[in-house]
């Protein structure tokens, strides 16, 4: 299956071992987009580095970018204003709210809703109206900096989130009208590629495909930054570990991200948006890490300096290349429409996993 196959959004082979319209056996083939990113971080600079990490999960990309900048302001003991961090938090959450939007829209496409991409984009564009107006982009963001951000929120922001906040309210429980209550929509997930606790944790699942299996893996939760400590939210969890779970996971993660924004846009502290750094940029000798929670996951940025203006070393630890490497563990024995179902519910970027 692939790598050119419309179900795995991007180019990611699948090789099948199949008895009939059986899986016996998955063997995921990767390398097709491969950049050495991790390579070329060992001669850029630090400002340079952020923009990378926005061409792996694109979908994610504010949230990867300000898990430089925060390893880049943990090593220089940086402390970024109250602002900074309230602002962070709902353009993470307005970002984690997109990326769901687009997952659920394709999804219910892949199994053969085409009026769910429609609706999901819809209700997309608003933020990315958002963003545009915010950055100047609209699908690979660059906002954040180490220090701060690039530049202060526009002065439509909080209303335009507001009334994309008060829209969306409206909006989302068309999602279960339209798709979670669908009886052939159930049948094709319930029961289907069920990932036990002990699987998520051994193949190191995060995010909400490893939240459906009851995997306590929240990183705002688990090691708070930005403003997450500030704000009431809950951590969704499901035990069942089926394709319907992690459906209703996101689902539910979208109701929480709207919570947490109510709570800040309304309270974005008074103060400076960017801290004073140097233009070139030299961490201590040493060797850094920082994790955040993005659309799929654990997203981790591990840093081994030596006191120049370029890391020795960075490693990112991104939660899609786990999350793909347990495919065959559940899907053995599901038909090939079902291996469908399931890669959905993954909510696989392939950026993401080849860097």
């Amino acid at each position: 299956m692939g790598p050119q196959h419309p179900s795995t959004h991007g180019v990611l082979r699948l090789v099948l071992t199949i008895d009939g319209e059986t899986v016996n056996k998955i063997e995921p083939h990767i390398g097709y987009i491969h950049r050495s990113i991790e390579k070329m971080c060992e001669k850029d600079s630090y400002r340079q580095i952020v923009h990378l990490t926005d061409r792996m999960d694109y979908l994610s990309c504010h949230i990867n970018n300000a898990a430089v900048c925060l390893t880049v302001e943990k090593a220089l003991e940086i402390e970024v204003s109250d602002r900074v961090k309230v602002i962070r938090t709902i353009i993470d959450e307005l970002t984690r709210l997109a990326s769901h939007q687009l997952w659920w829209g394709v999804m219910g496409m892949d199994l053969g809703a085409i009026t769910t991409f429609l609706y999901g984009f819809r209700d997309r564009e608003m933020i990315t109206d958002i963003f545009e107006e915010t950055c100047g982009a609209r699908l690979t963001m660059n906002y954040n900096q180490p220090g701060g951000l690039m530049y202060d929120i526009h002065p439509n922001f909080q209303k335009r989130t507001k009334e994309f906040v008060a829209h969306f309210k409206k909006k989302l429980p068309e999602y279960d009208q339209l798709l979670t209550g669908n009886v052939i929509f159930q049948e094709r997930t319930k029961g289907i590629g069920v990932m036990t606790k002990e699987d998520a944790i051994a193949f190191g699942v995060t995010g909400p495909a490893g939240r459906a299996s009851g995997f306590e893996c929240d990183i705002r939760k688990r090691i708070p930054y930005h403003a997450y400590d500030k704000v009431e939210f809950n951590e969704v969890l499901f035990t069942e570990g089926d394709s319907f779970s992690r459906y209703k996971a996101r689902i539910q993660e979208m109701w929480e991200s709207l919570s947490i924004i109510e709570q800040l846009i309304d309270n974005i502290p008074e103060g400076e948006f960017q801290e004073k750094t140097n233009a070139v940029i030299k961490l201590p000798k040493g060797e850094f890490y920082q994790r955040v929670e993005t659309a799929r996951g654990d997203f981790g940025v591990y840093v081994v300096s030596d006191g120049k203006k370029s890391p020795y070393r960075l490693k990112f630890r991104s939660p899609g290349f786990s999350n793909l490497f347990v495919l065959d563990k559940i899907a053995r024995g599901s038909k090939i429409a079902d291996l469908v179902a399931i890669m959905s519910t993954l909510d696989l970027v392939m950026p993401d996993i080849d860097r």
